[in-house]
């Protein structure tokens, strides 16, 4: 009873977030005189799509960028990270809304866990300024790599202990290890690097369920989101063309997504992480080629 009385809780901040959010937009819109439907049909299909992924594991900052390129959407890309923080704030706040009850996960891993992230991504600006981003990124593709090449390992040859049914959050020595990764996981945010691979690894590896790091991750990135976007729009740093129709459409894949993830057997999610990890590291690994 306490617990799903925390969750509907925690539900109920979202909600809150998710309002104060949308009279943001609704009153910058209105005292800057914005057009945020502008383009509406073609933003829907960017959300649709691109939160759609995201809600799988596979992101949306990545993929929103390719299409914009692709279709010409923004001629700012300055402004490309505020972009992307504020217009999928509100999609991935109705992932977290929907995960957290929809997948089992234990109160006690949910929100040190959540905490530890925002506490990271909180004081990332101060530990990170001084880091090479592109050793990172390269060190952080290497490691998804290699964790992805030892979940095939064993899923094939040690199956048993791979994502285990009956484990809905961290006990002993995981809930402190869980802990001190996720606030290294919100610094790594502070400098573009995503949590949802990681994070979907982390759970994988240790034997746990690994659906559990979908209510984790998801309302991780929703608090982190939601601040950094509110700042974003606050120092006009959004492109709004397509705006609203990126969100509605967002929401609709959303919904898509939740019902897929639900229904997906273990052994094919593992198969889905494993190709979010590669995914992941060939982005970073061209990433760094690129700035080279």
């Amino acid at each position: 009873m306490e617990q799903r009385l925390m969750l509907h809780l925690i539900q109920i901040i979202i909600i809150i977030t998710m309002i104060l959010f949308v009279l943001l937009i609704i009153k910058t819109a209105y005292t800057r005189k914005i057009n945020i439907f502008k383009s509406f049909g073609l933003g829907a299909l960017i959300g649709f799509i691109t939160d759609l992924g995201d809600t799988l594991g596979i992101g949306s900052f990545a993929t929103t960028t390719g299409l914009f390129k692709i279709t010409h959407f923004t001629d700012d890309d300055a402004k490309l990270p505020g972009t992307l923080n504020a217009v999928h704030a509100i999609p991935v706040m109705f992932e977290a809304l929907l995960f957290i009850t929809a997948v089992k996960i234990e109160i006690t891993t949910l929100i040190p866990m959540t905490l530890a992230a925002i506490l990271g991504a909180y004081v990332g600006p101060h530990v990170t300024r001084k880091w090479n981003v592109q050793v990172v990124r390269l060190a952080l593709g290497i490691a998804l790599v290699v964790a992805a090449a030892i979940i095939v390992y064993r899923m094939f040859f040690i199956p048993t202990v791979i994502g285990s049914d009956t484990a809905h959050g961290l006990h002993g020595w995981l809930l402190p290890l869980g802990i001190v990764f996720n606030f290294i996981i919100g610094n790594l945010m502070t400098i573009g690097l995503g949590n949802y691979a990681p994070e979907l690894i982390f759970f994988t590896l240790i034997g746990v369920n690994p659906t559990i790091a979908f209510p984790v991750m998801m309302l991780d990135a929703a608090m982190i989101m939601s601040i950094s976007g509110r700042e974003f729009i606050k120092m006009d740093r959004v492109q709004w063309r397509g705006f609203a129709g990126i969100i509605i459409g967002g929401i609709i894949g959303v919904f898509v997504a939740v019902k897929i993830v639900k229904q997906l057997p273990l052994n094919v999610l593992n198969w889905l992480i494993i190709l979010i990890a590669l995914l992941t590291a060939v982005s970073l690994f061209r990433q760094y080629v690129k700035e080279h």
